[in-house]
């Protein structure tokens, strides 16, 4: 029997590659007979750069924090036609907030009332998957993450957060709510753990790294030249701080296999990752240059920030954006995050790798390295006429 798969956050960096795999019949053909994606903005089929499949059917504008519960299933069960056939949901849904406490809350209401949705209006449901992060193992703590019971590299075995940080992080009422309403269900769950992910997103977002590190080097070819030296936007210590790259199609894939394997444990955590060895910018940054036909070095004593760069030479984009016929709105988008290329550069100056032996044990064995995860992203990219 096909498997019917609804994913929400749709749009966002993780969930595009979700419905790309899915429709693209990973892991295997005849296995998805339909595909429901659910975006918080509008986006056409043509605009998401997703196969033209008759299995798709997206849906937009369902605001999950909006009136009763009841409403929300209503609302569901009027817009997802089929919905009582889904199989799996993959939740990658999130709304960034400055405010912590206002984003638990939210993090929170929008996940309980999603799951109970798709509980109570479908009856074939198999799987739920909740995306989690590197958060879980404090490197959002920068300087203070803790190094006394936390370690590299970190195992999904080790213990949480203690206070006063684990009460500030909304994966832990998440996923202790979600542990006991699922204890006696017959559908199966787990959480997936990526660290910084890399992916491409048709529209603007909040924290696309992939999306912003495509613009700047796009940007620094056209201004400094083909062949320039390019040195890397971040600090001697971020250029060999040890970590495992996420692109958003190994998330995918491994996502979709531990929601399909008998091997997956119920209510398990899993780190999901390129590869098994992990890597730093010291052997990715010359990598990615040289796809720009740029040369990749190391950092300076005052490394370019690149969002600053981008605003200083906003107007040699624009003169690429009309050169090349490029979508307009990419580079200096109000949806991005401010500065959150400049944190990731150069605050991560510490080890933070994965041990992926857990997600490898359960039969999955694909790897990626840097110049296909990333030369993946940029090709989209190009293909969108995002950049030149």
């Amino acid at each position: 029997m096909s498997k019917s798969a609804l994913v929400f956050g749709a749009s966002g960096v993780t969930g595009w590659s979700f419905v790309n795999e899915l429709l693209n019949d990973y892991p295997k053909q005849g296995l998805w007979g339909k595909v429901h994606g659910l975006t918080n903005r509008p986006l056409s089929q043509e605009q998401s750069q997703w196969p033209n499949d008759p299995r798709l059917n997206i849906v937009s504008g369902i605001d999950l924090l909006k009136r009763s519960q009841e409403d929300l299933e209503h609302e569901l069960k009027t817009k997802v036609d089929g919905i009582e056939d889904v199989t799996h949901v993959y939740y990658l849904a999130y709304k960034a907030g400055t405010d912590v406490q206002k984003e638990l809350e939210e993090a929170v209401a929008m996940f309980k009332r999603s799951t109970i949705a798709l509980d109570r209006l479908s009856s074939k449901l198999e799987f739920v998957v909740l995306q989690t992060g590197a958060k879980m193992y404090g490197c959002h703590l920068l300087e203070n993450h803790p190094t006394d019971y936390l370690h590299v590299p970190h195992k999904e075995s080790q213990p949480r957060l203690k206070q006063p940080y684990h009460d500030m992080l909304f994966y832990h009422p998440q996923m202790d709510w979600l542990t006991e309403y699922a204890r006696d269900k017959k559908w199966s769950w787990c959480d997936t753990r990526p660290d910084i992910i890399i992916g491409f997103v048709p529209n603007q977002n909040f924290y696309s790294l992939g999306g912003v590190v495509g613009i700047y080097l796009s940007l620094w070819k056209a201004v400094e030249g083909e062949g320039a030296e390019c040195p890397f936007p971040g600090t001697e210590k971020s250029w060999v701080a040890q970590s495992n790259d996420s692109s958003s199609d190994m998330i995918a894939r491994q996502t979709i296999h531990l929601s399909l394997s008998e091997k997956t444990e119920k209510g398990g955590g899993y780190n999901v990752a390129d590869e098994k060895t992990p890597s730093d910018w010291k052997a990715k940054w010359p990598i990615l240059c040289d796809y720009f036909g740029l040369k990749g070095t190391g950092p300076t004593s005052n490394p370019p920030e690149i969002r600053k760069y981008i605003k200083d030479h906003f107007a040699e984009w624009q003169k690429l954006e009309k050169e090349y016929g490029l979508q307009t709105g990419h580079a200096d988008s109000d949806k991005t995050f401010p500065g959150f290329e400049y944190f990731l550069m150069t605050q991560f100056d510490f080890d933070r790798q994965y041990d992926m032996t857990k997600m490898y044990g359960t039969g999955f064995t694909e790897e990626r390295d840097t110049r296909t995860a990333w030369g993946g992203v940029f090709d989209r990219m190009r293909k969108a006429k995002i950049i030149p």
